[in-house]
């Protein structure tokens, strides 16, 4: 589920695709943080199955990467629903501030 099309029919009064897009991308960048943080975990309890490791900062970077790109990729097919629901909300409080 994307969250461009998603929304296309609540986009709020004065917000044009280009502001609306980057509303999306910041919403997803968002997403993909709290994503990554939700899976450093994960990440941290597979280094420990390599006992001969010796805190090799070279992997250490390479599996930051892949956990990084592992939580945008969720993000931008959808994810949890968090960027969804911060569009949203932004657009609803977008519209009620042009009203006044």
């Amino acid at each position: 589920m994307r969250i461009d099309g998603d929304l296309t029919s609540q986009t709020a009064v004065g917000m044009d695709k280009q502001q609306k897009a980057k509303l999306v991308d910041a919403a997803q960048q968002f997403e993909a943080m709290l994503m990554q943080e939700m899976l450093k975990p994960m990440r941290k309890d597979q280094d420990s199955w390599d006992s001969e490791k010796d805190n090799d900062s070279a992997s250490d970077t390479i599996s930051s990467f892949g956990t990084e790109a592992v939580a945008k990729a969720i993000s931008k097919g959808g994810g949890l629903g968090i960027a969804k629901q911060v569009v949203r909300q932004v657009t609803q409080e977008h519209e009620q501030s042009s009203k006044k």
